[in-house]
């Protein structure tokens, strides 16, 4: 995230702060304008390659060198600051302050799609739509006043249908010291695995063993693996127990919603013969700058799934597995389309 003062004037340099969240490292430089490039959608598939200008910041090798993913350059704030790339989008062109986010499995295309739907992708036995869905089952964000992070309410959490042992309120946002709540993170720490390089949702410790121990009891008549590190709770990838037999982790959200996190994105394959729990116990070497949130609900439980967040409305509405209507991220056409 890169953050302005406000008061500079139009020929004045206006320091600016470049934040690695992969490592937690800051730095300062002043904020310049640059040019970046992408395709007008009908929602269907790209029509025409556009240009525009943004505000940001160039840092330091120092502070970025070795730390991204390969063939990766920098990093697009997407938060709900007035700073963010979705805002000065949104403005340059006059459009819906929203953006949609699919992020794809490891070798796959994703998409980040600006200003509003429709939301079309490939499917079997025909494309599908999903922008008017996710209108109609958007839920309130919630703000921290110490970050432009997304936060989202959550109740309570499920394994098997079953409730997970929590205290009343330990999955809160205190607004007043913005410590607590659920926060959506997609750069809070990278794990490598066979499936690829990701980052997993992390628990605070007293709800980690909750959740581990609630996921352990219902799992157990799979065989055990050893643990891998960072994960503490490994299966025999032999056991042939199939993704679809493992049960769900439910988030309960606002207006009734659930969030339910299926086998494929509760277990990770991190060898060739282990599979793991893919939840981690937030300790000092997870970062999550700015906050001490109580959950960071990590970009591999983000996975092909399509977020939809509206600035305006201040509103988050989500897909649920794309894989359950026989699509993922990276079935968006991208074969050019006619005006």
């Amino acid at each position: 995230m890169t953050r302005a003062h406000t008061q500079c004037g139009p020929k004045d340099p206006c320091p600016t702060y470049p934040y690695n969240p992969l490592t937690g490292e800051c730095a300062i430089t002043d904020a310049t304008t640059f040019t970046l490039s992408a395709f007008a959608t009908n929602g269907a598939n790209p029509l025409f390659p556009v240009t525009f200008m943004t505000v940001g910041a160039c840092s330091t090798e120092l502070l970025f060198l070795g730390k991204f993913p390969k063939d990766s350059w920098g990093i697009a704030a997407m938060s709900r600051l007035p700073e963010s790339l979705p805002t000065q989008i949104a403005s340059t062109f006059k459009l819906p302050n929203q953006f949609a986010l699919c992020l794809p499995r490891t070798g796959g295309t994703g998409a980040a799609i600006f200003g509003g739907g429709p939301f079309q992708l490939m499917a079997s036995p025909q494309p599908v739509e999903l922008a008017q869905d996710l209108r109609q089952n958007q839920i309130p964000f919630v703000k921290n006043p110490g970050n432009g992070a997304y936060y989202l309410r959550v109740h309570g959490i499920n394994v098997n249908s079953q409730p997970v042992s929590l205290p009343a309120g330990a999955l809160d946002l205190d607004p007043s010291s913005g410590e607590g709540g659920v926060m959506l993170s997609t750069t809070q720490q990278y794990v490598v695995s066979v499936e690829g390089v990701a980052t997993y949702t992390s628990l605070r410790s007293d709800l980690y063993r909750a959740l581990h121990n609630a996921f352990n009891a219902a799992t157990s008549a799979i065989p055990r693996a050893t643990a891998v590190e960072p994960f503490q709770l490994c299966y025999q990838a032999s056991a042939a127990l199939g993704y679809a037999a493992v049960p769900n982790v439910d988030l309960l959200l606002d207006n009734g919603r659930t969030w339910s996190i299926p086998g494929s994105d509760s277990l990770v394959q991190v060898d060739g013969n282990t599979v793991c729990f893919a939840f981690q116990e937030m300790t000092a070497l997870i970062r999550v700058p700015h906050s001490s949130p109580a959950v960071a609900f990590g970009g591999y439980q983000l996975e092909d799934h399509l977020l939809l967040f509206d600035l305006d409305k201040e509103t988050f509405a989500f897909s649920g597995p794309l894989a359950g209507i026989r699509t993922s991220c990276s079935n968006f056409n991208f074969t050019m389309g006619s005006t």
